[in-house]
């Protein structure tokens, strides 16, 4: 079933107009920063493809003077590192160039294909993110369109979001 609507969502997020998309991310922003600018560190995934565009997220924290972090896949978990140097990664992400990160980070900007009503995500199916945040104490926020909210069983091993961000708002998960 997780197969099934990873193709579903990844034709639907293809098929998002320029014009809707580039509302929708606007928005997002703008929801974002109203939402967590109390916050000071952020690991904040790197958007490619037809994924929510974090780019202008990124851009924003560094211009208020957040700390930034960037997740680089190591084997087969993420490590966090502040934004700098970039270079093509494990599957041809961005990813920083310099040491991990092992302090705590207030806000983690998760990258998921579907999200359910309870909070679980559907991401590309390897994992990391769920190994990354298990047990964290940071503020697991999925970043994605509205559209994204699905229906389908979470698995044992996934890690719950604690919200969820669309072009729509903030979704709680009744938390």
């Amino acid at each position: 079933m997780k197969s099934e609507i990873r193709k579903k969502m990844t034709v639907k997020r293809r098929y998002l107009g320029e014009i809707v998309r580039l509302e929708a991310d606007r928005a997002m922003l703008e929801t974002f920063e109203a939402a967590f600018s109390c916050y000071n560190s952020f690991l904040v995934y790197s958007s490619f493809s037809t994924e929510a565009r974090t780019d202008l997220l990124i851009e924003r924290l560094l211009s208020e003077g957040k700390r930034v972090y960037l997740p680089r896949v190591e084997g087969e978990r993420l490590a966090p590192v502040l934004y700098g140097e970039l270079k093509k990664g494990a599957f041809g992400i961005n990813e920083p160039v310099g040491e991990e990160y092992k302090g705590e980070i207030d806000v983690t900007v998760v990258p998921l294909l579907a999200v359910n009503e309870r909070g679980y995500r559907i991401g590309y199916g390897k994992g990391y993110y769920d190994r990354f945040l298990k047990g964290r104490k940071t503020l697991k926020v999925g970043y994605g369109y509205d559209f994204q909210i699905e229906d389908f069983t979470e698995d044992e091993w996934d890690e719950p979001l604690d919200l969820y961000l669309s072009e729509r708002g903030i979704y709680t998960f009744g938390k």
